[in-house]
C-alpha cells in the first residue's frame, strides 16, 4: 500500500528558501520512495533534472505561481523555459480573476497555453478552490477539460485553505474519467492522504511524502 501511495506523490518543495540543500534532499528521497515527480519552482528545474537523470522519477515545476496574473504570453514563455530545463509536467495557476469576470477570456487563456505544450508534457490546473464558489470550481473544471488540460489541482498551498474531501469529489464528479485530480494543499499525513484518494484524488501533491509512506 505504502509503494502505492507513493507512486501518486508529488513530492514538492515551493519555499522561496528553505535549507540550502533542499532540492538535493528532495531529489534523494525520491528516488529512493519511487514518488510520481518532484515538485519545484522554475528556477529549480534545472538542478531537479540533473539530479534525478537515469531515475523513473519527473520534474514538475509551477508556472505563474502562486497567483495565475501573468500575461498567456508570459505564462507560455515560462513553461516552454521550464520544458527546455527538463520539466516534464507543468502546473499552471487559473487566472482567477478571468474565471470569475471574464470566462471568454479565462478558456481562451488557457486554450492557447494548452495548445503550445506538446505530449507527454502532462499539464494540470490549479484552481484555488479556497476563493471559488462551487459553480465556479465547476466552470473551471469543464474550461480544463475543454482545452486539454490532462489534471485538474485544488490548490497552490500557499491560499486560505487546501484540499478538501469535498472539492476533490466535486472535481472528480466533473471530469470523470478524462482526466487526473490532484489534491494539494494540507495534506501531512497519510490518513488525509487516503481520504482523498477515496475522493478520487488519484495525485497527491505534499511536501511530507516521507512521512505519507514511512
Amino acid at each position: 500500500m505504502q509503494n502505492e501511495i507513493a507512486k501518486l506523490i508529488d513530492h514538492t518543495f515551493l519555499k522561496p528558501a528553505g535549507e540550502k540543500d533542499a532540492i538535493e534532499k528532495l531529489c534523494r528521497e525520491a528516488k529512493e520512495f519511487g514518488f510520481a515527480t518532484v515538485c519545484v519552482n522554475p528556477a529549480e528545474v534545472r538542478t531537479a533534472a540533473r539530479l534525478l537523470k537515469g531515475s523513473s522519477v519527473k520534474v514538475c515545476t509551477v508556472i505563474d505561481f502562486p497567483l495565475g496574473q501573468s500575461s498567456t504570453m508570459s505564462r507560455i514563455l515560462q513553461a516552454t523555459r521550464a520544458i527546455d530545463d527538463g520539466a516534464k509536467e507543468l502546473d499552471l495557476v487559473i487566472n482567477q480573476r478571468l474565471l470569475k469576470y471574464d470566462p471568454e477570456a479565462c478558456i481562451k487563456d488557457l486554450k492557447t497555453f494548452a495548445s503550445v505544450i506538446e505530449k507527454p508534457i502532462v499539464t494540470k490546473l490549479i484552481l484555488e478552490c479556497c476563493n471559488l464558489t462551487e459553480d465556479e470550481i465547476i466552470d473551471a473544471c469543464y474550461m480544463a477539460r475543454d482545452a486539454g488540460f490532462d489534471f485538474v489541482k485544488t490548490s497552490t498551498g500557499f491560499g486560505s485553505g487546501g484540499a478538501t474531501v469535498e472539492d476533490v469529489k466535486l472535481m472528480r464528479k466533473i471530469v470523470g474519467d478524462v482526466m487526473g485530480v490532484k489534491a494539494a494543499g494540507g495534506i501531512r499525513d497519510k490518513e488525509t492522504a487516503l481520504k482523498m484518494i477515496e475522493a478520487g484524488a488519484d495525485r497527491i501533491g505534499t511536501s511530507c511524502g516521507v512521512k505519507l509512506v514511512s
